[in-house]
């Protein structure tokens, strides 16, 4: 997993409360057993005007282009930032695939859907949840163009490039250690590798059956 420690990076706001997994990535994209695939088809329904079919080429498809990512302003922007309850709905993972893959490495709202937010921190992609009037007024500020924030995960601040706004925003200690030293579940395992193979060493010598 890549580690996260601080992100300096364009914001592309999302301006819809109560965005659920089936618009992130809707239903028809979720026959795949990998982990990839998903970005092309990131809020398909919204960022196409045709309907979305799995294995279409992107290019050949019709943006919408009243769509927010589909704005040359924000292409290339790694910092969502939404309103209150994102990632709603079912407990799909490929929601935080689809947004990494397409180049999100952080959601900023005021709430989140339960599992959604564990799934991100499972996957590397930093959920941070300000105060409803904090994320108003980062809204306000994105219509200038190229607006960007710092997220910094040891300090857990998001602050605006000139400084002139700051916000502490809280995360578990275990995640955001596990974050900062790119760690999944599986990382945090190993990290005992030596212990778990003196474990199994004595089981063999304690239950030797076990292993004919």
């Amino acid at each position: 997993m890549e580690k996260f420690t601080v992100l300096n990076a364009l914001v592309a706001p999302l301006d819809r409360a109560n965005v659920d997994t089936d618009a992130i990535i809707p239903k028809q994209f979720l026959k795949s057993i990998k982990r990839t695939g998903y970005g092309p088809n990131l809020f398909d329904a919204w960022r196409f005007l045709d309907p979305g079919v799995p294995g279409a080429d992107p290019a050949s498809r019709r943006p919408n282009p009243d769509f927010v990512l589909n704005q040359a302003r924000y292409r290339g922007a790694q910092i969502l930032l939404a309103r209150k309850n994102f990632g709603c709905g079912s407990s799909r993972e490929h929601a935080p695939w689809a947004l990494q893959e397409y180049g999100f490495r952080c959601v900023v709202a005021p709430s989140f859907g339960d599992i959604f937010y564990d799934n991100c921190f499972k996957n590397g992609l930093l959920p941070v949840v300000l105060a409803e009037p904090e994320v108003d007024g980062l809204f306000y500020d994105c219509a200038l163009p190229g607006f960007r924030l710092i997220v910094d995960l040891a300090a857990q601040t998001v602050s605006t490039n000139d400084g002139a706004k700051s916000f502490r925003f809280a995360v578990d200690a275990t995640r955001r250690y596990s974050l900062l030293n790119g760690l999944d579940e599986i990382g945090l395992t190993l990290r005992h590798a030596d212990k778990i193979r003196a474990f199994e060493a004595r089981r063999r010598e304690q239950l030797p059956w076990l292993f004919r």
